[in-house]
């Protein structure tokens, strides 16, 4: 089980560093005029939404297995509670699918700024996330 654990940690890691930085990438896409530029930063922003949609499948797969194989938090209220922060986190990736496809239409209809909000969700949700795991308050 705590092979599992360790696998599970590093992929949600992983998966929360480009669900940090892709939003940034948005950020500077959102303002950009250079096509050049503009380029650089889709290629940019549509590699990095490939590489991490994996890392975050394995994370959920093993957090699956530690949660249904192993019992960790079953029928416990935090745990629940934890599974609609993941539930939160899932539509923001696809939310960021969403925006990423909207750049390349050349149709983002969002400012710089809209995106510097849009990039403080999932600190939120894993500082949700992380209190709910460790503190588990009910």
């Amino acid at each position: 089980m705590l092979w599992v654990k360790v696998f599970h940690i590093l992929f949600v890691v992983s998966w929360f560093a480009g669900l940090f930085y892709l939003p940034r990438i948005y950020v500077n896409l959102a303002s950009e005029t250079n096509p050049e530029t503009r380029a650089t930063l889709l290629g940019m922003a549509g590699r990095l939404y490939r590489f991490m949609t994996p890392l975050g499948l394995f994370a959920l797969i093993l957090g699956l297995v530690l949660w249904l194989h192993y019992g960790i938090g079953q029928g416990q209220a935090w745990m629940h509670a934890k599974l609609l922060g993941v539930l939160a986190l899932l539509a923001f990736h696809l939310s960021c699918r969403r925006h990423l496809q909207a750049f390349i239409r050349g149709a983002n209809p969002h400012s710089h700024g809209y995106f510097r909000w849009f990039n403080e969700i999932p600190v939120l949700l894993l500082l949700l996330i992380l209190i709910l795991v460790v503190v588990k308050p009910f």
